[in-house]
């Protein structure tokens, strides 16, 4: 099967304004850089007819498309996986369906990557968001930025370009997508970023709310206990339970000594405390025990997604849900 130079995958949903333009725009740029390529429409359910788009779109453009078709929205990092799943180029570029990504940006991350990166994730500069979007996605940024180590303006960019060895190396679920970068730096590859031109949306509009930056922060704990200690729990909650034992047997052997001195103790509050801070601290070490134990037997996680239909997918181009777990567990 012949392999395609690059592969654009393009999650979206209900974008049916967006869909046919981004196509054009893309199918240019591609035909000035002279590469085998394929365009990976990935619909999460949408509700406004993108699917029917999407469709005769395909009709018309059967050697250059690839469309998958969710039952129902299942978020941003199934979709995805399921892009990457059929993916068959080199390279490999995401990009949101929304026509704010600028698709004639895409020679310069492959000028940008040319041998020295091998994940290039995008900066959008300036960006073309009202200020109650831009500041709470600033904070993130750099909050992400310190507590991870790596040293991005902009997680949240869908305009990535990957060498192919990265996707088959990760796996995302949830909302962990955003954490990509993240991932792959744990794995050891070669993080970049690139600034890119961010443009205005003109039609439909934005999935994302402040609400996000919430959910977004409780992925930073996900992400973080995934790189640092998803094969090791029990140095994080052993180390929390070892301390917690330390203070409740040194505040017991406190007590222990003025009882010794003829002070009643029996009416402390410290003695509960004291006793309560070593049974939790056995239970945050039985955890990381159980946890341990865990991580030898699940090795990975499957993303959850259904797809309704395939367009211009051949047999042999995918990789089912059950063929991804074995893989990961290798």
């Amino acid at each position: 099967m012949k392999k395609k130079f690059i592969s654009i995958v393009i999650p979206l949903y209900n974008e049916k304004g967006n869909i046919t333009p981004l196509f054009q725009q893309i199918h240019q740029v591609m035909q000035n850089l002279k590469v085998e390529y394929e365009i990976i429409f990935v619909d999460d359910g949408s509700t406004d007819g993108s699917d029917i788009v999407l469709g005769e779109l395909y009709k018309g453009n059967r050697n250059d498309i690839k469309v998958v078709m969710f039952r129902r929205n299942f978020g941003k990092s199934a979709a995805l996986c399921a892009g990457f799943d059929i993916a068959q180029g080199k390279f490999i570029f995401t990009m949101d369906g929304d026509l704010q990504d600028d698709p004639t940006e895409i020679p310069k991350f492959l000028a940008t990557l040319d041998g020295v990166y091998d994940l290039l994730s995008g900066w959008k500069f300036p960006r073309r968001d009202p200020i109650l979007k831009r500041l709470p996605s600033k904070i993130f940024n750099f909050v992400t930025s310190r507590m991870t180590g790596v040293r991005l303006h902009d997680f949240n960019c869908g305009f990535k370009l990957y060498r192919r060895e990265v996707v088959e190396n990760i796996s995302i679920y949830g909302e962990l997508h955003r954490y990509i970068p993240v991932f792959a730096h744990q794995l050891g590859f070669k993080i970049g970023e690139v600034k890119v031109n961010h443009r205005p949306r003109t039609w439909g509009k934005s999935k994302y709310g402040n609400r996000r930056l919430f959910i977004g922060f409780l992925d930073l704990i996900t992400a973080l206990f995934i790189t640092k200690f998803i094969r090791k729990p029990l140095h994080l909650f052993g180390f929390a339970g070892i301390i917690s034992i330390v203070c409740g047997i040194t505040i017991d052997i406190y007590l222990t000594i003025i009882r010794i001195m003829g002070e009643r103790i029996g009416n402390r509050p410290l003695l509960v405390l004291g006793n309560l801070l070593i049974i939790v601290g056995i239970q945050f070490i039985l955890m990381g025990l159980i946890g341990d134990m865990m991580s030898k037997v699940f090795q990975g996680q499957s993303p959850e997604y259904s797809v309704k239909r395939y367009l211009g997918v051949k047999e042999g181009e995918w990789s089912s849900k059950e063929e991804r777990i074995k893989r990961e567990k290798l």
